[in-house]
């Protein structure tokens, strides 16, 4: 096989790769590529008598010895399939050992089909490139690849990938992306439309399937379009009878991938079954009902409970999403009848009728006669007592400053007030004031005199208080 890849890759040029279109792919190459056509006296010593004994593989070798090992390139090394998928294939290899003496030109990819015998080239003329990519591939070829090192002196051994190429559809495992608002139960009214559209992926295409609560999906109540990356369920006008667990199913190639969603399909629920007045005592009225025989399909939220007078017959809610069956209704006018209802309440709302009850509840008058207990007088006379005293105060020449005490006594007291045990009434330089128990004394731009021990004193008719303070007026600094 070296022999011959030797002897016919001058003749693999490109008259011989256009002769033969439909067994050359497309190659791409990476990296630097550097395409060298043979000069034109590299090309005379290339007879043509190869090409038309082709049916002949041993003339070549016959016609042309073999040139000196040392000048022709060494087989290209690490041989390796980079890539593959279902039309293209990516191979690598690096660089020879020996380059051969006159230097290395390039190198020649080519392809044997399996069970062909003949070797193609996939390039025209050798490129300067170790990574090549051959594209606009058929499914289901199989073939094998060789590389060979080219230099002026001719085409060295080739490196052959050991297992044949085998180009076929790449199987991508199924699976199914459920969006977020169908993780939980989703939950429609009757006569609604249901529309879900559930994304999956998988190559190639995988066989979908519907079943509802384990069996097959009945299409007299569903329908079911599926395109090559999503399925929908549709439903156009949704009945209880199709709330349940939809799974969806995915197979391809012995692969498998499953979702549930689960449908609730719900509607208002029916009224209370009965209703009765249990007692009336003062204001207050006792109801007692049964739960509705139909909830609609889903748990009730609870009852309303709405009361309405006899003279107006207007409605007026007393409870609302009340859970228990039985409830006392209070805070009744006296003089008035009144008659009750109760709806129940889901999802969907209020109960289209209400249980109302039959009897009425009149709340009566009741005869209570007042009678009037004895008032005994208090005595709230009392001695004057301080209950804040005053308190020591410094103060700046110049400023006006006050002092606060407060005083309890009844009758009201009469309130002297002193300095250093003088009586300082009269004086315009104070000005004294009491309100509601609170004592107020003004001094008016004191200065250094008017320091001192200043009494408040409170005295009535069962009795006197006193109490003390120091005011210390500081002199200015002089500078």
């Amino acid at each position: 096989m070296t022999g011959k890849a030797t002897s016919e890759a001058p003749a693999s040029g490109p008259e011989e790769s256009a002769s033969e279109p439909a067994k050359v792919p497309t190659p791409e190459a990476s990296g630097e590529m550097a395409a060298l056509e043979p000069p034109r006296e590299e090309q005379a010593p290339q007879p043509q008598e190869p090409v038309a004994e082709a049916p002949a593989p041993a003339a070549p070798t016959a016609a042309k010895p073999a040139p000196p090992s040392e000048d022709v390139p060494s087989a290209p090394l690490q041989l390796t399939m980079e890539d593959v998928s279902d039309s293209s294939v990516t191979v690598s290899w690096e660089p020879p050992e020996k380059l051969g003496r006159l230097g290395l030109r390039g190198y020649v990819l080519e392809v044997c089909q399996e069970g062909a015998s003949e070797w193609v080239p996939v390039n025209d003329w050798p490129m300067m490139v170790t990574q090549q990519t051959m594209r606009n591939l058929t499914l289901g070829d199989k073939f094998f690849l060789r590389v060979a090192a080219v230099s002026s002196a001719g085409v060295g051994p080739p490196a052959v990938l050991d297992q044949p190429i085998h180009i076929q559809e790449i199987i991508e495992a199924p699976k199914i992306r459920v969006p977020r608002h169908l993780r939980q139960t989703y939950i429609r009214q009757v006569g609604e439309a249901v529309n879900l559209q559930i994304p999956f992926q998988g190559k190639p295409r995988p066989q979908a399937s519907w079943t509802h609560n384990g069996q097959a999906l009945d299409s007299r109540q569903a329908s079911v379009r599926t395109g090559d990356q999503d399925s929908i369920l549709f439903i156009r006008e949704a009945q209880r009878s199709n709330s349940g667990r939809y799974e969806l199913t995915l197979q391809l190639k012995g692969l498998e991938a499953k979702a549930a969603i689960d449908i609730l399909v719900i509607e208002p629920p029916g009224p209370p079954s009965s209703i009765r007045l249990l007692d009336v005592w003062g204001c207050n009225a006792a109801l007692e009902w049964m739960p509705p025989r139909d909830t609609g399909n889903t748990e009730l939220l609870g009852y309303t409970v709405q009361k309405a007078d006899k003279k107006t017959g207007q409605w007026f809610t007393v409870l609302e999403r009340y859970h228990p069956t039985t409830c006392t209704i209070s805070n009744l006018i006296v003089g008035n009848t009144y008659s009750f209802r109760v709806f129940a309440e889901n999802q969907c709302g209020l109960s289209a009728s209400a249980a109302v009850t039959k009897e009425l509840a009149h709340i009566k008058k009741a005869d209570i006669a007042a009678k009037s207990k004895g008032f005994t007088e208090r005595d709230f006379s009392e001695a004057p007592s301080f209950t804040q005293p005053l308190a020591d105060h410094t103060s700046t020449p110049g400023y006006s400053t006050q002092l606060f005490c407060s005083v309890r006594a009844s009758p009201k007291p009469k309130i002297i007030w002193m300095k250093n045990k003088m009586d300082i009434q009269g004086d315009p330089r104070y000005r004294a004031l009491s309100e509601q128990g609170v004592c107020t004394l003004e001094i008016r731009k004191p200065s250094p005199f008017d320091s001192g021990v200043y009494t408040c004193k409170a005295i009535n008719v069962l009795g006197e208080a006193s109490v003390d303070c120091h005011l210390e007026v500081k002199a200015s600094a002089t500078h």
